[in-house]
């Protein structure tokens, strides 16, 4: 007897597009945003147009019905770090945390580095800057801080098929995902951010400043266990995890929790898991050596 066809397993796929959740959108609205040009729609997160290839803003995981798509949650992953700026919320909430100020002034990019200083080859700005500074101004000093943000990447298949088919969509409903794509937590954690954080860090510590890291609660669900610290005094990180209220109006970002560690358990929790044992590794290599070898 024939074993019956697997069902689909739910798949990842678009939340929001252009800063328009999917599932609240028309037909005809799918079909136009997702034939839109680059660099013609707005960016509702910034006074600017979006200048990413197809608007993806996030990703939700949906469940398959038929050739529908139903979300399984009302939770997000925030694939492009523009999504963090929805209503300026995280600078209002850095600047009160670590400067103690409602309304810092945000300056964007500030080199960190010399130029003649060994970079990354495949993305030099990635440790070469610092993604934004917030500054009370109300005071006579220069007091300030450090601001990261750190979204998603997404691995698996590239997207222009999954446009070809919302480019045609008639409806009702979304379509479930055509192919298998999933955030990649771990390109965006220990690949991507935790080199940032063991550059800048130790010259900012050094300096008395703090580095504010902006991360969704998909991503810090993702990281290990840390050891925090009770106070902002004590610490070289502060974690500024967001989430997103689900409403008729589409998502909306809103403060969730701020920890506070030090940068080495921070490198702990990006690295994440425990290495497992000599005996259990070992075991892994011979069952890859060929039968003739063992």
């Amino acid at each position: 007897m024939a074993n019956p066809k697997k069902p689909p397993t739910p798949r990842y796929g678009i939340a929001e597009l252009y800063g328009h959740c999917l599932e609240d959108l028309s037909a005809e609205e799918i079909r136009r945003l997702a034939s839109a040009p680059r660099k013609s729609e707005p960016c509702p997160f910034r006074v600017a147009v979006c200048n990413k290839s197809g608007g993806v803003c996030s990703f939700r995981l949906y469940q398959p019905d038929g050739p529908l798509g139903t979300p399984a949650d009302e939770t997000i992953v925030s694939l492009c770090p523009q999504r963090f700026r929805e209503a300026g919320t995280i600078f209002d909430w850095v600047g009160k945390e670590l400067l103690n100020c409602a309304k810092p002034t945000v300056i964007g990019e500030v080199p960190f580095l010399l130029d003649n200083a060994e970079l990354p080859d495949d993305d030099p700005d990635a440790v070469g800057q610092i993604d934004m500074v917030l500054i009370d101004e109300s005071k006579p000093a220069l007091q300030w801080c450090a601001l990261e943000i750190q979204a998603v990447y997404f691995s698996g298949e590239g997207m222009p098929s999954q446009f070809s088919i919302l480019r045609e969509w008639l409806g009702p409903g979304v379509p479930f995902p055509d192919k298998n794509r999933r955030p990649d937590f771990r390109s965006s954690g220990p690949k991507r951010l935790m080199p940032q954080l063991q550059t800048k860090v130790p010259t900012l510590r050094r300096w008395g400043k703090k580095m504010a890291v902006v991360v969704d609660l998909s991503f810090w669900n993702s990281l290990g266990p840390m050891d925090r610290v009770a106070d902002v005094s004590n610490c070289d990180v502060a974690w500024f995890v967001v989430s997103y209220d689900r409403s008729p109006k589409g998502f909306t970002l809103v403060p969730h929790a701020l920890h506070l560690t030090t940068l080495e358990r921070a490198v702990e929790g990006l690295t994440g898991g425990r290495p497992i044992s000599l005996d259990v590794f070992e075991t892994n290599i011979r069952a890859r050596l060929p039968k003739a070898s063992v």
